[in-house]
């Protein structure tokens, strides 16, 4: 595999290369969480769950009042206009990173209407999803061609990068170039510090994550951002996991 290259200027810094998934159902445990985390993490993602609460965007409010980066992982989905008015919306909040789903259309809309602190993500296929998923909902394309397709599609609208496994991020590089950014979920150490994660109180498998990568192979293949949940937050210490996911992305990156 290539030998990792950071994405062009301005550059990331290392420490927020790693985006925490707040996966949490309330306020108040999320905010426990990140006092847990302290200085070991500096980006995290809000995403559906807590959208479904009445505190997403008191959280969100909360987090950059500390100096932390947002990603509003909402994948937002409906038609242009109401996409648009959305993004406007989300523009004014202060969020870094905001993901959107659907058809080249949508992505113009999303990619028209952001201001200049909110970059676009284009989810291209959920790291749930395998091979037989496509071919059950009527798609003949392969994985890694749909998600290149998709990639290819969120350049052209105008839109700042997208959401991908590692498994499908060198492809990507080699389609996309440089510039646009990767950031890639399903991250998964492979030292051991994923714990318990991904395991109910009776020891049965919780993870519906499939496509799934080391933060090393991902940051070779070219992803520029990790997005790690349950091997952190489901960790005996938190903070500890998170620490040696920070260590392991600055030795990828130099």
């Amino acid at each position: 595999m290539a030998a990792f290259r950071p994405s062009p200027a301005p550059r990331i810094a290392n420490r927020e290369r790693l985006i925490f998934a707040l996966d949490v159902p309330d306020l108040k445990g999320a905010q426990r969480l990140v006092e847990q985390l302290g200085e070991t993490i500096v980006f995290y993602k809000i995403g559906l769950e807590l959208a479904t609460s009445r505190h997403y965007f008191e959280l969100l409010d909360w987090l950059v009042a500390r100096d932390k980066k947002v990603f509003a992982d909402l994948k937002l989905y409906d038609i242009p206009a109401t996409v648009t008015a959305a993004v406007r919306q989300l523009s004014k909040s202060g969020a870094s990173f905001l993901t959107v789903h659907g058809d080249r259309a949508i992505m113009e809309a999303a990619a028209g209407a952001k201001g200049p602190d909110l970059k676009v993500l284009v989810v291209t296929v959920l790291t749930s999803i395998a091979p037989r998923d496509l071919a059950e909902m009527g798609i003949g394309l392969a994985v890694e061609e749909l998600v290149t397709l998709r990639a290819r599609q969120a350049v052209a609208a105008g839109c700042d990068g997208v959401i991908a496994s590692g498994l499908e991020a060198a492809a990507l590089r080699r389609a996309l170039g440089a510039a646009p950014l990767i950031v890639t979920p399903g991250i998964r150490p492979a030292d051991g510090a994923r714990n318990d994660a991904g395991r109910d109180g009776r020891g049965r498998a919780t993870d519906d994550q499939r496509r799934v990568v080391t933060p090393t192979l991902a940051l070779e293949a070219g992803a520029d951002y990790l997005v790690v949940g349950r091997p952190i937050r489901d960790a005996a210490d938190p903070y500890r996991a998170a620490a040696a996911i920070q260590e392991e992305i600055a030795r990828a990156c130099g």
